[in-house]
């Protein structure tokens, strides 16, 4: 090894990613699989989407995101599964804990990506590229392999873990980012997404070393804050911290989604898909042993249409006879009857375990507290499903939706 990478100075930043996750596992599970076109996903009947493909379908451009019946057309040979998600979450697991036994610092930012921090000195007087080697050889000794960028911040690291697939590891030394980010594009980072690389080009930006130079009051004017704060990313200069893990155990959220393969249209349909994805998240809560104060509903039109709404509760709760019931009141501030509705989600935040907020309405419509009966029932259905299965117990209403799904799983990888 050169001797410059084992005398690094500063802090030292990498971001794991897992390649081809999804895939991969598949793969690993199935032998017969290896070496060929694999698509994890909905199905293309069904208007699904592409959660994964390996890297052998992505060479016949099958991508993340993708339309399923796209995909089919691009790469009909391919050999689709709709996925084992337990399956994927124990791997991720297990690729988490050899991060942890590398340092205490490690940040699970989605189910087959994390930042950890291997700064010299702090818990280890190796070299960080060593490290992150050592990481890349027991990461592969569990079937799977993943790339990593290491840099002095967050936003190098990312960058940096996206330009060698898969199995690489991209270095960035100390001193050098501003060169290693100025020629890339303003849209390679992250929080610059397509709307706002589209204003910065109007602007003559373009590129990362053009945005760090830009002046920051024009910048200020146009995005707000967050102007100057991306051209200081842009030159290097983001001061990062990765918490420790222990930190990051309890979620943020907790949240379901489902893509429907035929459009919901009528206020009915939406009422009993939006209960019917509240149910899944009630059960999500308890399973985790959580409460939360913060409903959010989730509607998708289209592709690139989404909105979504929130409303705070006076009382934490992990009651689908209360969740859901808000997230209904937040309905008409999304849709109107007729617009066509292809995926409804329901989310629940707020675990601070904070003092009860005073209501803002005391003869509230719904009411915030449980009722004993149902919460009982509930229990009963938790009990039977995990024994049976989640199919064994289900209300009415949930029968309507047997099939309509598209078997896709959330794009989405951690909770919205």
């Amino acid at each position: 090894m050169p001797p410059d990478l084992l005398s690094w100075e500063g802090p030292a930043i990498g971001l794991l990613d897992l390649d081809a996750f999804f895939a991969s596992v598949e793969q690993l599970d199935h032998p017969e699989w290896r070496g060929k076109p694999l698509i994890v996903g909905g199905s293309a009947e069904k208007r699904g989407v592409v959660s994964t493909a390996s890297y052998e379908a992505r060479k016949f451009g099958v991508r993340s995101a993708m339309p399923a019946a796209t995909a089919r057309r691009l790469c009909p040979e391919a050999i689709w599964t709709q996925g084992h998600y337990d399956r994927y979450r124990q791997m991720s697991a297990l690729v988490m804990e050899i991060l942890v036994d590398e340092t205490p610092r490690v940040e699970q930012v989605s189910i087959d990506e994390a930042f950890f921090d291997v700064t010299p000195g702090r818990y280890s007087h190796e070299s960080p590229v060593a490290i992150c080697q050592r990481i890349q050889r027991r990461v592969a000794e569990l079937g799977v392999t993943c790339s990593i960028g290491i840099g002095v911040n967050k936003t190098v690291a990312k960058i940096a873990s996206e330009r060698e697939k898969p199995q690489g590891l991209t270095v960035v030394l100390p001193g050098t980012e501003r060169a290693f980010l100025a020629p890339l594009p303003v849209g390679i980072m992250s929080g610059v997404g397509p709307a706002t690389a589209e204003r910065l080009g109007k602007m003559g930006i373009k590129t990362l070393g053009e945005l760090s130079r830009a002046d920051h009051d024009r910048l200020a004017e146009a995005f707000g804050v967050n102007g100057p704060r991306m051209a200081l990313r842009a030159a290097g200069l983001e001061r990062s911290t990765v918490a420790e893990a222990a930190a990051h155990e309890q979620a943020k959220s907790v949240s379901n989604e489902r893509t429907f393969s035929q459009d919901l249209r009528t206020r009915d349909e939406l009422e009993a898909a939006v209960l019917h994805v509240s149910d899944m998240v009630a059960r999500r809560l308890r399973k985790k042993g959580l409460k939360g104060r913060t409903v959010t509903l989730k509607l998708k039109f289209d592709v690139s249409h989404v909105r979504t709404a929130q409303r705070a509760l006076a009382h934490e709760t992990d009651d689908a006879h209360v969740i859901g019931p808000f997230a209904l009141e937040l309905l008409d501030e999304l849709w109107h009857e007729g617009v066509a509705v292809r995926l409804v989600g329901v989310g629940v935040s707020g675990f601070d375990g904070g003092e009860e907020q005073l209501a803002l309405f005391a003869d509230d419509e719904v009411s915030e507290h449980r009722d004993p009966a149902l919460a009982a029932l509930e229990r009963v259905r938790d009990a039977l499903r995990d024994r049976y299965g989640n199919d064994a117990v289900n209300y009415g209403r949930d029968l309507r939706f047997s099939g309509r799904t598209t078997g896709t799983a959330p794009m989405n990888k951690s909770d919205f």
